[in-house]
């Protein structure tokens, strides 16, 4: 008798329990039905949630955004396409009479627009196919640098106001084991410098020695090649276009070679070249 009231017993509390899950989960299905017909008429679609059944009678809310993963691949008119027409990189200029909430969103769209390029890059090289035009990435990268490098003029400016501090980092010029000179940023540390055994012996660091001097010396030398390789390239450049172009403006020539004597090489015999004019007499 006692075994059958038991029985009873669990059999009416695990219809009780199914009754009050329903009734949940009809309440439940009830506000999600309500909340998308009001969010539909009222809200922008991108704003809408649903509500997505999980574990049982367990639900949790999620947004519904009108776009999904294909955000991350550019329009499908462009897949075929050999060359996609772009504009330029946003300069310097440019950037600085925007405000920083347009710099703001601007940064967002850039971001958005460099994870869609790089996905296309790596769908492309996995499907063996041209990825049409490749400088995008570039003008992208440029477009960020100089976003990045306008924000920091902005807080470089409100820090000296503010502070009379840049409120950069502090660097400083150190050499390298090899006797380069490079940049050193200074970073935080939980343990001061002087109980920083593993920064100190990773940043003092001394060069010498005969190998490190020929190294210099050979390094240095390339340095001064590429140096008077270029300036005489720049100067070839130079006499090319005079000899070919007798009357051509000055000043684009001195402001595109800054580091060339233009007035020297005007008289110069090459410039002139082999042309020798008539004589009358």
């Amino acid at each position: 008798m006692l075994a059958r009231k038991l029985i009873i017993n669990q059999s009416v509390q695990s219809l009780c329990r199914n009754m009050l899950k329903l009734n949940v989960q009809q309440q439940t299905n009830r506000t999600a039905a309500f909340l998308l017909s009001s969010s539909s008429s009222q809200r922008p679609k991108r704003l809408c949630s649903t509500i997505v059944p999980a574990l049982g009678s367990r639900y949790f809310s999620t947004p519904s955004a009108t776009k999904s993963l294909m955000e991350f691949f550019d329009d499908s008119k462009n897949w075929t396409e050999n060359e996609v027409k772009v504009g330029r990189a946003w300069k310097l200029d440019e950037l600085r009479i925007k405000s920083n909430k347009e710099l703001h969103q601007l940064w967002y769209i850039l971001l958005k627009e460099r994870n869609m390029l790089l996905t296309m890059e790596h769908e492309c090289n996995d499907q063996m196919e041209l990825f049409p035009s490749p400088e995008r990435l570039d003008k992208v990268k440029i477009s960020m640098n100089n976003l990045e490098t306008v924000v920091r003029e902005r807080n470089k400016a409100y820090h000296l106001l503010e502070t009379g501090e840049t409120g950069e980092r502090p660097q400083r010029l150190i050499s390298t084991c090899l006797g380069l000179r490079r940049i050193y940023r200074s970073s935080e540390h939980v343990l001061p410098p002087h109980m920083n055994v593993k920064w100190i012996k990773s940043r003092c660091i001394g060069f010498g020695g005969k190998a490190v001097r020929k190294f210099l010396l050979l390094y240095r030398e390339k340095l001064y090649n590429e140096k008077r390789k270029a300036k005489n390239r720049a100067r070839n450049e130079v006499i090319m276009l005079l000899r070919r172009n007798p009357n051509i403006d000055r000043n684009i020539l001195h402001s595109k070679y800054p580091n060339v004597n233009i007035d020297k090489l005007v008289s110069d015999d090459k410039t002139r070249g082999h042309y020798l004019p008539k004589i009358e007499g």
